[in-house]
């Protein structure tokens, strides 16, 4: 197999792996090993880009603040005095928490304009002769070049 054959379908699994489907489907579906695919995903950080796309920060802030709740309620109706001196830990850990998802919502907010870009750029390809798909083949490459790159 030559390696542009490789590359293409490391990039259908990419592909089938964002859009939810599991890795021995993706195997079977491209007639790769599911090491392969496996390596795929390790090496490409797939699986954060992809949970870039499907957790959104504000459901992360929100289960956070939900936990800080359920903490301060718990802590309080025991009115144990070890619990209470261990709070101001806990609080800052969770305030660090939010803090790397400000960072991450970075990663988040250009996977977001990649997948819009891609549903219209795609729309544009059923009238436009120059969207082929070899050139949607290489964007996608650099989309992903460019996350791996800039969101390290």
């Amino acid at each position: 197999m030559t390696k542009k054959e490789i590359e293409r379908k490391k990039e259908l699994a990419r592909l089938y792996y964002m859009q939810g489907m599991l890795q021995k489907e993706i195997a079977q579906k491209t007639e790769t090993s599911e090491q392969t695919i496996s390596k795929w995903v390790e090496i490409g950080r797939w699986a954060t880009i992809r949970a870039g796309v499907n957790i959104t920060r504000p459901e992360l802030v929100n289960k956070a603040l939900g936990a800080v709740n359920k903490l301060l309620d718990q802590i309080y109706q025991s009115q144990d005095p070890e619990l209470i001196c261990k709070l101001p830990d806990q609080l800052a850990k969770f305030a660090s928490f939010i803090d790397k998802l400000d960072k991450q919502a970075n990663i988040v907010s250009t996977i977001d304009v990649f997948i819009a870009f891609d549903k219209w750029i795609r729309h544009r390809a059923s009238f436009d002769p120059e969207i082929t798909p070899d050139f949607l083949r290489i964007l996608d490459k650099y989309h992903n070049i460019y996350i791996n790159e800039h969101h390290s």
